[in-house]
C-alpha cells in the first residue's frame, strides 16, 4: 500500500507554484502514515568511524502492503564494487540501456537489479506519460494502475541538487521516504523539485526509443492532462547488459 494522500486516479498531480510533480497514486490512510522516519542506508564504518575498506550500504527495506506481483525484498547490504550497473529494459520498441549510480544511490539501484533479476518488470506497461511540463514516461507497477508496488518501501536518497535532464532515471513516489518499484524516464529536460532520487540513466540510444513513445501521444485519461501512452510501451524484461 502506498502511504499518503489520494491526488488523483494517475502518478502525477499539480504541485508547488506551476510545477508538476511525480507521484505514485497513494491509496486512502490516515495522514500520519505519511510520517516515515526510518534511516535509510549509509556506508559501513568502523568503531573509530572510518568507512571500512570494502565500503558497504546498509539499506532500510520495509514491508509495506501486498507486492503487486510476488517478490522478494533485496538484501539489507549493498557492496557498490561487485553489483550489476548496466541493465537493458527491453521494450517492444527497442532496447533503453540504462547505467545505475550505485556509488550516490545503493539501496535505490539495489532495489532495481533485485526486482529486474526476479522478472518484476517483465510484461509490464509503462502506464503513464507527461507531456507537458514535465517530459516523462513512467514505469514499474505491473498492476498498470498506479497504486502497486513491490510490498516494501525505503527512503529517498538525495543530495538536495538534483536535476531532471533528458536521459534521467528517476523514483516516482508519493511522498519523502516511499519509493517502491515505479520509476520515470526523463525525456526532455523536465523542472521538478529535488524531490525524486535519480539513480541511473539512459544512454543515447534508450532515449531515442523513450522519445518515439512520446511522440505518439498520450490519452488525457488523467484529470491533469497526462494520461496512458498512446503506444503500448511494454517492458519485455529487463536484463544484465
Amino acid at each position: 500500500m502506498w502511504h499518503g494522500t489520494a491526488v488523483s486516479n494517475s502518478q502525477i498531480a499539480p504541485s508547488r507554484s506551476h510545477r508538476t510533480s511525480v507521484r505514485v497514486v497513494p491509496l486512502l490512510v490516515p495522514a500520519v502514515a505519511l510520517l516515515v522516519a526510518t534511516a535509510g542506508c549509509a556506508p559501513d564504518r568502523a568503531a573509530d568511524g572510518e568507512p571500512t575498506a570494502a565500503v558497504t550500504a546498509r539499506c532500510d527495506y520495509r514491508a509495506d502492503g501486498s507486492p503487486a506481483i510476488p517478490v522478494d525484498p533485496p538484501s539489507p547490504e549493498v557492496d557498490p564494487a561487485t553489483a550489476q550497473t548496466r541493465w537493458v529494459v527491453q521494450t517492444n520498441q527497442g532496447d533503453v540501456p540504462i547505467t545505475l549510480d550505485y556509488e550516490l544511490t545503493p539501496c535505490t539501484a539495489s532495489s532495481f537489479s533485485s526486482l529486474a533479476s526476479q522478472g518484476y518488470f517483465d510484461g509490464t506497461r509503462c502506464h503513464r506519460l507527461v507531456d507537458t511540463g514535465i517530459f516523462i514516461l513512467q514505469c514499474g507497477d505491473p498492476s498498470g494502475t498506479g497504486m502497486g508496488g513491490p510490498g516494501y518501501t525505503f527512503d529517498d536518497e538525495l543530495t538536495g541538487v538534483e536535476s531532471y535532464p533528458p536521459g534521467t532515471v528517476a523514483m516516482a513516489n508519493s511522498g519523502a521516504n516511499t519509493n517502491g518499484s515505479q520509476f520515470f524516464l526523463v525525456w526532455a529536460d523536465s523542472p521538478l523539485p529535488a524531490d525524486y532520487t535519480v539513480f541511473g540513466e539512459m544512454d543515447s540510444a534508450g532515449l531515442e526509443v523513450v522519445n518515439r513513445i512520446a511522440a505518439e501521444g498520450q490519452d488525457g485519461s488523467s484529470a491533469d492532462g497526462s494520461g496512458r501512452p498512446n503506444n503500448s510501451a511494454e517492458i519485455v524484461a529487463v536484463t544484465p547488459g
